[in-house]
Order: C-alpha cells, then sequence, then structure tokens
C-alpha cells in the first residue's frame, strides 16, 4: 500500500498520495478512462475514497439504512454538511416508498427519523408538504429510468462532501490554473490574455505594452487638452483649445482616421465623454457650456448649461438616456438631465459647491465628484448615503475604473492616488515618478483587466504604472510639450493615445507594431 507519509517536492510540502490521486481524477474528466484505470490499479490509490465507494454501493442497492449510518460515521464532517446530506438520502429513501405505493411508511419516516434528526426544520416541512401534495411522485413514473433518481442523489453527495471523502471538481486543473494566476499577477508587464505556456515560469519583458507611437494625428490647431476612446473600442474623441472637437473612426488594422469635425464652442472645448452606448458624445466647452452630438452624423442635437450654470465636468449614466452636469459655480452644485434637456434631479447649495470634476460609476451606483479643489465626495445614488475624502494637495481630475470598484486622482503635487469605491482604503495607493505642478493632467485605468495606470506629464512624457506598484514601468518620449490627457484602448489593450499643447495627438502600440509613424492631418 502506498505510503501515506511520503512526500514530493524540494520543499516537501505534497504529499504523494494526494498528487497521484488528483491526477487520476483529472485522466478520468479528460476521458482517458483507461490511462486512470490503469494507474489507480498500479499505485493502489483510489480516486474515490474507501468511504464513498461504500455509500455508492448502499445506494445502488438500495441499503438506506446502511447509507444513513455510514454517514453518520464519517468522521471531520461539520453538523451542517452531515445534515444536509443525511436529508438527500433521507429524501431519496421516502421517495423510494411513495414510488412503491407506501405512503404511510413514507410519513411515517418523515415523523420517527427526520423529525427527530435535527435536521434543518424548514426543508423538512417543505418536504413534508412535498409527500402530502404528492408533487415530487410525477418524478418516479415508471417511464423514467430506475437510476437515474439514484445518480442524481450521488452526484449532488460528489459535490456536498469535503476531502478527503471527495475531491473537489477538477483539482489539479484549478490548481495549475491558480499557480499560473499567481505568476501572471506578480508579472508587472502582463497584458495579454493569450494562453500561457506551463513549460516554464512566466515572465513578460514588456513588449505586450504599447511604447511605440505608430500614428500622429494633427488635426488640431491649438493645444489638445483631451482624449478618449469609446467603450466599444472603434472610436477616438479629442478636444482642443481651438474652439474643436473631433471624432476619429479605429480601424481594424489599428489605424486611426478622422470622422467628424464638430464645430459649435464658442470657447476651448477641454472635456468630451461618450455615451455608454457609444451612440452620442458630449463635449463640455471651457467655462462655457455642454453639447450632445450624434455621432454617426457629427450633429449637435442638444446644449445643456447656460450662462446662469457654467458646466465644468460631465458624465453619463449607465441607460445613455441621461447625463450629469457639474458647475464651478458656488452656488449651482450638479444637475442631471435627459437628453432631451429635462431637468430630473439637482443638488444645491454648500454640500456642493465648486464642482471641478465628477464621474458616474459604470454601474449607476455612485456619482463621485471632486469639490472645493480637494475633497472628494462618494454619493450612493441608491441608499443617498455620503462619504468624503479629503485630500492634501489640489486635484486636477478623476478617472474611474471600468469594474467600478476604484477611482484615481491627479494632485499637483505630482502624485497620483487611487481609492477603492466602497471605502476599505484606510489610505489611497501611490503613483508617483511624473511631472505636474501647474495644469490639469488626467490619467486613465487601462490594460488587460486595467492592470494599468497610465498618465501624461509636463515634461512631454507618458507615463505607465502597473497598479501594484508606486514607481512606472514605462516612460513614453516622443510629445513636445505638455502631456494634457491619455486614454487606453478598452477593447485593445495594447493601443494607447495621448493628447499634448504640442497640438498632436499620438498613438501607440507595443514596439515594433510599426516602424514609422506618419503625421494625419487633413492636407495630404
Amino acid at each position: 500500500m502506498e505510503d501515506n507519509l511520503t512526500l514530493l517536492g524540494a520543499e516537501g510540502l505534497i504529499r504523494k498520495i494526494e498528487f497521484v490521486r488528483i491526477i487520476i481524477q483529472c485522466l478520468y474528466s479528460l476521458g482517458y478512462s483507461k490511462s486512470a484505470y490503469c494507474l489507480e490499479i498500479e499505485s493502489g490509490i483510489r480516486c474515490k475514497s474507501a468511504e464513498f465507494e461504500l455509500l455508492e454501493s448502499q445506494i445502488l442497492n438500495g441499503s438506506w439504512d446502511d447509507c444513513i449510518s455510514t454517514l453518520n460515521s464519517l468522521e471531520d464532517l461539520t453538523d451542517g454538511t452531515r445534515a444536509s446530506a443525511l436529508f438527500l438520502v433521507y429524501k431519496q429513501y421516502i421517495m423510494e416508498f411513495l414510488k412503491q405505493g407506501n405512503d404511510s411508511l413514507a410519513l411515517g419516516l418523515l415523523r420517527k427519523e427526520i423529525s427527530t434528526s435535527g435536521l434543518d426544520r424548514g426543508k423538512v416541512q417543505k418536504l413534508a408538504s412535498s409527500i402530502l401534495s404528492l408533487k415530487e411522485i410525477k418524478l418516479f413514473s415508471m417511464n423514467d429510468r430506475a437510476e437515474e433518481p439514484w445518480k442524481n442523489l450521488l452526484m449532488e453527495l460528489e459535490n456536498l462532501l469535503p476531502p478527503p471523502y471527495m475531491l473537489p471538481e477538477r483539482r489539479l486543473v484549478n490548481l495549475v490554473e491558480a499557480a499560473v494566476t499567481s505568476q501572471i499577477d506578480h508579472c508587472i508587464y502582463h497584458n495579454s490574455s493569450d494562453a500561457v505556456s506551463l513549460y516554464e515560469d512566466h515572465c513578460c519583458n514588456g513588449d505586450q505594452l504599447p511604447t511605440e507611437t505608430i500614428q500622429i494625428l494633427t488635426d488640431h490647431k491649438n493645444e489638445v487638452w483631451f482624449v478618449q476612446f469609446s467603450h466599444n473600442g472603434e472610436y477616438l474623441a479629442s478636444s482642443s483649445s481651438d474652439c474643436l472637437a473631433i471624432i476619429w473612426k479605429v480601424l481594424e488594422d489599428g489605424k486611426v482616421t478622422l470622422k467628424h469635425i464638430l464645430q459649435s464652442h464658442k470657447n476651448p472645448v477641454s472635456f468630451v465623454t461618450w455615451s455608454p452606448d457609444d451612440t452620442k458624445l458630449l463635449t463640455c466647452g471651457n467655462a462655457e457650456v455642454v453639447k450632445l452630438w450624434d455621432v454617426e452624423t457629427g450633429t449637435c442635437k442638444r446644449t445643456f448649461g447656460d450662462h446662469d450654470f457654467i458646466v465644468s465636468s460631465c458624465a453619463w449614466f449607465p441607460d445613455s438616456k441621461r447625463l450629469v452636469c457639474g458647475s464651478s459655480h458656488s452656488e449651482k452644485g450638479i444637475c442631471i438631465w435627459d437628453c432631451d434637456g429635462t431637468q430630473i434631479k439637482a443638488w444645491r447649495g454648500m454640500r456642493m459647491r465648486n464642482i471641478l470634476d465628477l464621474a458616474v460609476t459604470p454601474d449607476g451606483i455612485n456619482l463621485i465628484s471632486v469639490f472645493s479643489d480637494r475633497e472628494i465626495r462618494i454619493l450612493n445614488l441608491v441608499t443617498n448615503a455620503e462619504r468624503v475624502i479629503s485630500e492634501e494637495h489640489p486635484i486636477t481630475s478623476l478617472s474611474i475604473s471600468g469594474d467600478s470598484e476604484f477611482f484615481i486622482v491627479n494632485l499637483n503635487s505630482q502624485e497620483i492616488h487611487m481609492w477603492d469605491v466602497a471605502g476599505k482604503f484606510e489610505k489611497a495607493s501611490r503613483f508617483i515618478g511624473h511631472k505636474q505642478h501647474k495644469y490639469v493632467i488626467r490619467s486613465c485605468f487601462g490594460g488587460l483587466n486595467s492592470r494599468f495606470i497610465a498618465s501624461g506629464s509636463e515634461n512631454a512624457q507618458v507615463y505607465i504604472w502597473n497598479r501594484r506598484g508606486p514607481q512606472p514601468i514605462e516612460i513614453l518620449s516622443g510629445h513636445k510639450m505638455t502631456v494634457n490627457s491619455v486614454s487606453w484602448n478598452p477593447r485593445r489593450p495594447r493601443m494607447l493615445a495621448s493628447a499634448s499643447d504640442d497640438q498632436t495627438i499620438r498613438v501607440w502600440a507595443p514596439s515594433g507594431s510599426k516602424k514609422t509613424p506618419r503625421p494625419h492631418g487633413l492636407m495630404k
């Protein structure tokens, strides 16, 4: 017999008998039944424990009293697990009586055995109701195969009983997957959803990150202040101090081409945001109004705000039918409109003064706003619960992760802080290395599963961090002046865009994607 004390591995942490047993289980699950059986014979180790094989034989033979005794004899079962297993067996026991037409024996078993066995009273009452209404007899009609209910019972017990009596499903695959996931989590450059080789330890070298300029867009004629990809990754929008916003089309090969030039604002356009369904775009004029555009036609559908409500920032709700705007005016606060221009709700007064930036979490539950320079308010729109976070230095911008769990703020102290929306963080995660003293710099989450943070900088560079560490892992050069905004394509984790005071937008991809970046302008 196999020695239960034999250990494997350099650290001696793996019991050989357990290792072989989960290999056998894996072989069975992969369809290699003959190989699994041969390994059982050669090793003397069974995939199923002796206790479960005994239970299986008792169930298939209809030896219900013996089955109940076996369950009661199993050691190290929690009271809840034992009770649940006994309930399943008693239920099948009773169903066998009902199938035979012995209603009185079924009710007797219910009264004498189950009611006094300490099982969950609610389950017992439900079972009694089923017996009295005879609802479950239909499951055991003469046309049913007799072994099916027993097979279902065995399957339920397999899922219920813990190790060592039964193995968790797909145990070896889950262990290997956990090991691979751990290696990926510790790889600061990993940015691919492709399968990972098991032949060697996983480690990326950075060639999956967008570090090389593949295209330069030059259609704006002044500083480019903001850039953002659409949610489906098929479009890019930009805004500029030239009072224009531009919608760009992202082609299949990754090339970006001009789709619409949006001309209507009288002031520089400081901000744009896509509706969640990507059919509409909001543009925010600097100390001006918000305009709603149709993405397909490039036409302006509506204007929000006026001289009494100067908009500083705006955001969409998940239904793409409502938008929220904040005002930097000390008394105007925050307003929610529908797309027809009807005001739905407003927050005004000292609680919502001087709104600098705001965002709605993608799940629509929280409204996060930056007010009075250094304060962050998280308002739960379902419960109306509020939480305020105070920063020591002025905040210039806000960005939320796609999973609604985290947000980042840029500070003019040359730091980016990441907070969790739920409020579990005692202090923020810090990201440093970039330059920011005077201007509004906007950062973003991005890459595979939003593993990275990217930001512009006043030293004309783009910085990329892995969220697990405070120091940048890549610094991208190419712009000639301050980089104001960056955006990571949510559908193409290896595509990044940056907007700069040098009047250009740069599109970035992994090194080697394209040898020579070519400026793209209106005039060829």
